[in-house]
């Protein structure tokens, strides 16, 4: 499911550079609303898969950011599949869960990810995030002042 996705995006990102190239030869009122139809046809490309998403179904991960650790280090997930992602912050202050590239490539219910590719955490906060993640292997870490440095990093490993 996830190829034929990134397949198609491709197929739409290749046909609206080709679009956006003959339009910019073409001054005028008709480009703009071209142009328009464009934008919104990018925006919507993957529209089909997440309407076609059981979230309800999707897998719960539990994610625990404590005093410079996250639980788990390291998370494995396949690609493709929904899942809701339940950060807890059971630390004595703020944390947060940075991972930008994985965010980033995600598909979500709403079509919008995280706030800038990181969740945030007041003490003794929760949030959940649900997703359809893209394979590779992407890092994280807590983006507070040295928090990192400490041991708050993990990895996500997408196959």
């Amino acid at each position: 499911m996830a190829q034929a996705l990134w397949r198609r995006r491709h197929a739409v990102v290749k046909w609206a550079a080709m679009g956006m190239e003959a339009m910019m030869r073409i001054p005028g009122p008709a480009t703009a609303r071209a142009l328009s139809a464009l934008l919104l046809l990018l925006a919507t490309a993957d529209l089909p898969a997440r309407a076609a998403t059981d979230w309800a179904a999707a897998e719960r991960i539990d994610i625990t950011l404590s005093n410079f650790a996250f639980t788990p280090v390291t998370m494995h997930l396949r690609a493709g599949q929904p899942y809701r992602l339940h950060f807890v912050n059971a630390g004595s202050g703020g944390h947060n869960f940075a991972a930008q590239d994985f965010f980033a490539r995600a598909s979500y219910p709403s079509g919008v990810g995280p706030d800038g590719g990181k969740v945030e955490l007041a003490k003794g906060a929760s949030a959940d995030v649900s997703l359809i993640p893209v394979a590779g292997r992407y890092k994280a870490k807590c983006t507070h002042f040295m928090h990192s440095t400490l041991g708050m990093a993990g990895e996500i490993i997408v196959e």
